[in-house]
C-alpha cells in the first residue's frame, strides 16, 4: 500500500498535495533502507492507531536523510517557520517513529524563527506524539527546549507537567530546562522541578530529573551538590547516581554514603 493510499479518514486528507508528495519521496526513500523485516511494513494509517510503527533505521541515517530532504525543501522555497511546521505536523500525525526523528530536526533548524505561539505547537507533539525516553528527549533537547529557553514565561507551563498522568511529559518538565541549564539558566526551576518529581513512581521519570541535575551541576555545581546532600536520606538512588556523575570523586563519595 502506497502512502497516497491511505490518506484517509482523518484530517491528514486536509494537507496541501505538494505536502504529501514530498512526504511520499521520504517514505520511498526510508523503505529503500529500512532493515530487510520491515521493506514491505504496511502503512495503512487506519491500522496504526495511538502506535507508532518504524522502517528499523538506526537514527545517524535518519539525521542523515533528515538534511538532505530539508535542502530539497529550502530549494523549493519551503523556509518559513510555519510553512516547515505543516510538514512536521504531517510527519508526526502517520506515527511512523522516523518521520517524527525528521519533523524535530526540521523544526530546530528554523529555531531562530520561533515565536511564543509556536509553544503549543511543541506542546502538542509532547502530548499526542511522544511515546517513549528517546522521543521525549530528542524533542525537549531541541525545539521544546529551545523555546523555554528562549521564552522563560512559558516555565509555568512546563512545572505543570510535573503532576501529568502520562511518565513522558513528566519526564519532559526536567528535561526541557536542560537547554536553559547547560547556558547557565533555570537553576531554580530545576531544583523545584526535582522536588515535585521527587518520589516519581517511574524509573525513567526518576532517571529524567537526575540528569537534569547532572546537567545543572556543570554551572551550578555547589548549588546542586548542596540540594543533593541536603536530600540524600530520602533521594531515590537512581536519581542520585545520575545527578552526582560529572562531580568529583570525593563528592561523590559523600552524596553516596
Amino acid at each position: 500500500m502506497h502512502l497516497q493510499d491511505f490518506i484517509v479518514k482523518s484530517d491528514l486528507a486536509l494537507m496541501s498535495e505538494e505536502i504529501k508528495e514530498f512526504t511520499h519521496k521520504i517514505v520511498s526513500k526510508l523503505r529503500e533502507n529500512a532493515v530487510e523485516k520491515n521493506k514491505h511494513l504496511d502503512l495503512d494509517y487506519s491500522t496504526l492507531k495511538s502506535d507508532f510503527t518504524s522502517f528499523g533505521l538506526r537514527v545517524p541515517m535518519v539525521r542523515k536523510l533528515a538534511n538532505e530532504f530539508f535542502k530539497e525543501l529550502k530549494v523549493e522555497g519551503v523556509n518559513d517557520i510555519d510553512e516547515v511546521l505543516e510538514y512536521c505536523n504531517y510527519l508526526h500525525q502517520l506515527k511512523i517513529s522516523e518521520l517524527r526523528t525528521i519533523a524535530v530536526q526540521w523544526s530546530f533548524k528554523l529555531k531562530n524563527q520561533f515565536k511564543p505561539r509556536h509553544f503549543n505547537t511543541f506542546e502538542k507533539w509532547l502530548k499526542n506524539y511522544v511515546t517513549g525516553w528517546g522521543s521525549t528527549d530528542n524533542l525537549c533537547v531541541q525545539s521544546l527546549g529551545f523555546i523555554v529557553y528562549t521564552y522563560p514565561e512559558f516555565i509555568k507551563k512546563v512545572k505543570g507537567w510535573t503532576s501529568s498522568s502520562n511518565q513522558w511529559v513528566r519526564r519532559a518538565s526536567a528535561v526541557s530546562l536542560i537547554y536553559g541549564l547547560r547556558r547557565g539558566e533555570f537553576l531554580k526551576d530545576a531544583l523545584e522541578i526535582a522536588d515535585a518529581l521527587f518520589y516519581d513512581k517511574e524509573m525513567y521519570v526518576l532517571k529524567g530529573y537526575g540528569w537534569m541535575l547532572k546537567e545543572a551541576s556543570n554551572n551550578f555545581r555547589d548549588e546542586v551538590f548542596s540540594y543533593i546532600i541536603k536530600n540524600k536520606k530520602t533521594m531515590p538512588r537512581l536519581s542520585l547516581r545520575y545527578a552526582i556523575e560529572k562531580m568529583p570523586e570525593d563528592m561523590r563519595k559523600e552524596a553516596m554514603q
